[in-house]
C-alpha cells in the first residue's frame, strides 16, 4: 500500500553513523527503579508527560516530552487520526548518550467521537520485513472492527514509512558497505519490539499492557515480544504470522518447505489458466535470446528469465493473485502494427512487472528477508542454496526448450537480484556481508514461550505459501495457551481480504465467544 501525503516532518529523521567495537554489546547500566532490562529489551518508566504547545510553524503539534511529539486530530471518513513521532535509540544496548538516534512514526486511529474515551490500545505490527503500516483512507476492514473497542496504533517499523526511512536514496548517505551492514543489524524484530515498548510507555503514563495484532512478519515480531517483553502485552492476535523459532538459521527449513508449496501453487495456477503455459514459455525464449540475456525494464533493471519467475512472489500466494498474474500476461506483447516490425514485449507489461515487484521502493525487504530467520548463524543465501536442490524443476530456459511449464518462485530473495535490479546494485556488498554474518542475537526464548501467560489467538492458513503450515504448527506447540483457528477459507492475505471477519473471530476466541480450537 502506498503512503499518503506526509505532513511536514516534526522531528527531522536523522541517520548518524558512529560505530565502535562495542556496538554489539547487549549490556547497559540502568537504574533498577526506572528501567527493566530483559535480554536487551528495555521497559522505560518515564516521568509524567510535560505538555507544552509549540509555537510558530509547529502550532499544530504538542511536545509531550523531548522524545515524543504529537499532532492534532484530523479526519478521514468515520475515523479520527493523530500522528506521533518518537525519538528512539538506534541501538538499545548502548547508553542513550552514545547511541545514534532515529525517529519512529506512529499514527493513532479511533472511531469518530471516541477521541477522549479511555479506550485500551491495540498496536498493529505490519508484514514485511521493510513495509510501512497501512495508510487508512476510511474506516473499513480490520481497522473498522478494531476501532469499535480499541485505540489503534499504526506504527511504521523502524526504517519504513516515516520512521527514518531506509530507501535506495537515503542509504547512499552511508558510503561504506560494512557500515551499512552494521547499521542494518539494528532493524530486526528485537529492536522493533524495543521501539514498541518505548512507544507504549510514552503513550500511556500508566504503562498498561496493550493488545498486539501481528500480520505475517508482524506476527514474527509479536512472538519476539512474547519471548522477551511479555509484561507489555495484554493479549496477542496473530494472522499468518507464526515464525519458526529454532536456533541457527531456520531459513533453510522454511525454504525446503516453501519450495514444495510453491511447486503445488504453480500446478494449481496452470490448471486454472493452461493457456499461460505457452505464453510464459514464449516470454522465456524471447528473453534468453535477447542481447545480454534479457530485456531492459523502464528503471534500468534487466528482465531475465529468472527475474520473470519472481512474479510468483505475489501471483501465487495472495487472494486474486492467480487472476492478476493471468491478466498481466494477457498484455505481454506489443501488436505488430507495421508489417515486418520485430516482436517485442510491451511497455505495459514491463512497467507492470516493476510495479508488482517493488524492490526499488522497499529495499529493506531484499536486504533483510533472510536475516529475520537467523539466530547465532548466517543465512549464506539460503534460498539460493535450497533452490539449487530443485534446479531441475526451476530451470526456466531448459523447461522452455523441453516444452515444460515454467515454474514461478515464491517468497525468496536471491543474490543475483542485486545485479539485475538497478536500484539494488549499490547495496550488493552490504547484502553479502549480512548473508555471511554469524553472531545474530536470539529472537525467541523457548523457555519463556513454554511458560507463556499472555492470551494468544492465531489464524493459521492451511494453504499459506509464505508461512508454512507445518512449521507454524511446530512453533504453536511451544507457545503455552495459544488458541488456533486453522482455516483454508483464506490465504495469507486474509486480514486484508476479510479483516473485519478475521479480527472479530480472533477477538471472539479470546473473549470465549468463539470455539477455542
Amino acid at each position: 500500500m502506498r503512503a499518503a501525503s506526509a505532513p511536514p516532518c516534526l522531528i527531522k529523521p536523522l541517520i548518524l553513523v558512529c560505530f565502535s567495537s562495542s556496538s554489539s554489546s547487549r549490556t547497559v547500566s540502568l537504574n533498577p527503579s526506572t528501567k527493566l532490562q530483559l535480554q536487551g529489551f528495555h521497559l522505560s518508566r518515564i516521568r509524567p508527560h510535560t505538555i507544552s504547545a509549540m509555537a510558530g510553524a509547529n502550532a499544530n503539534v504538542i511536545e509531550l516530552s523531548p522524545e515524543h511529539v504529537a499532532g492534532k486530530w484530523y479526519s478521514v471518513p468515520e475515523l479520527r487520526l493523530r500522528d506521533h513521532r518518537f525519538t528512539v535509540p538506534l541501538d538499545y544496548s548502548l547508553d542513550r548518550s552514545t547511541s545514534p538516534m532515529i525517529s519512529v512514526f506512529a499514527r493513532e486511529a479511533v472511531a469518530v467521537g471516541k477521541e477522549e474515551q479511555p479506550l485500551p490500545y491495540l498496536l498493529f505490527l505490519q508484514g514485511g520485513p521493510g513495509s510501512e503500516c497501512p495508510r487508512p483512507t476510511e474506516s473499513s476492514g480490520w481497522i473498522h472492527r478494531a476501532c469499535e473497542e480499541f485505540r489503534v496504533v499504526l506504527m511504521d517499523q523502524r526504517g519504513t514509512g516515516l520512521s527514518t526511512p531506509l530507501t535506495t536514496s537515503s542509504m547512499k548517505q552511508i558510503n561504506s558497505s560494512m557500515d551499512l551492514a552494521d547499521y542494518l543489524k539494528h532493524f530486526r524484530a528485537d529492536n522493533i519490539v524495543n521501539d514498541a515498548e518505548f512507544i507504549r510507555v510514552k503513550l500511556d503514563p500508566e504503562a498498561r499492557p496493550w493488545t498486539v495484532l501481528g500480520q505475517s512478519y508482524g506476527g514474527f515480531c509479536a512472538v519476539t515480544y512474547l519471548s522477551f517483553a511479555p509484561q507489555g502485552l495484554k493479549q496477542v492476535l496473530l494472522t499468518g504470522g507464526i515464525p519458526p523459532i529454532g536456533n541457527g538459521c531456520s531459513a533453510d527449513s522454511v525454504y525446503k518447505a516453501c519450495f514444495e508449496t510453491v511447486i503445488h501453487q504453480n500446478e494449481k495456477y496452470y490448471k486454472r489458466f493452461p493457456q499461460d503455459i505457452e505464453i510464459v514459455q514464449e516470454i522465456v525464449k524471447h528473453l534468453a535470446e535477447s542481447e545480454g540475456g534479457g530485456v531492459r525494464l523502464p528503471s534500468g533493471s534487466i528482465l531475465t528469465p529468472r527475474f520473470l519467475q519472481l512474479l510468483g512472489l505475489s501471483g501465487l500466494g495472495f487472494s486474486a493473485g492467480f487472476e492478476r498474474l493471468h491478466y498481466m500476461l494477457e498484455r505481454v506483447w506489443d501488436p505488430v502494427i507495421v508489417p515486418g516490425a520485430p516482436k517485442q514485449i510491451s511497455y505495459y507489461f514491463l512497467k507492470a512487472v516493476e510495479n508488482w515487484l517493488d524492490f526499488d521502493t522497499n529495499p529493506l525487504y531484499a536486504l533483510m528477508h533472510e536475516i529475520i530467520y537467523c539466530q547465532g548463524a548466517s543465512s549464506q543465501w539460503s534460498a539460493q542454496r535450497i533452490r539449487a536442490e530443485h534446479e531441475s524443476k526451476f530451470d526456466a530456459i531448459r523447461a522452455a526448450k523441453e516444452g515444460q511449464p515454467i515454474l514461478f518462485t515464491g517468497e525468496m530473495v536471491f543474490p543475483w537480484i542485486f545485479d539485475e535490479i538497478h536500484a539494488l546494485r549499490p547495496f550488493k556488498e552490504a547484502a553479502h556481508l549480512l548473508a555471511e554474518q554469524k553472531d545474530w542475537p536470539p529472537l525467541y526464548n523457548i523457555v519463556q514461550l513454554n511458560n507463556n501467560k499472555v492470551p494468544v489467538a492465531a489464524a493459521v492458513y492451511y494453504e499459506d505459501m509464505y508461512v508454512n503450515f507445518k512449521l507454524a504448527m511446530e512453533t504453536a506447540s511451544q507457545i503455552a495457551g495459544i488458541r488456533l483457528w486453522i482455516t483454508n477459507e483464506y490465504m495469507h492475505s486474509g486480514l486484508r481480504d476479510a479483516g473485519d471477519k478475521v479480527l472479530d473471530h480472533l477477538i471472539g476466541m479470546l473473549n470465549r465467544k468463539k470455539p477455542l480450537f
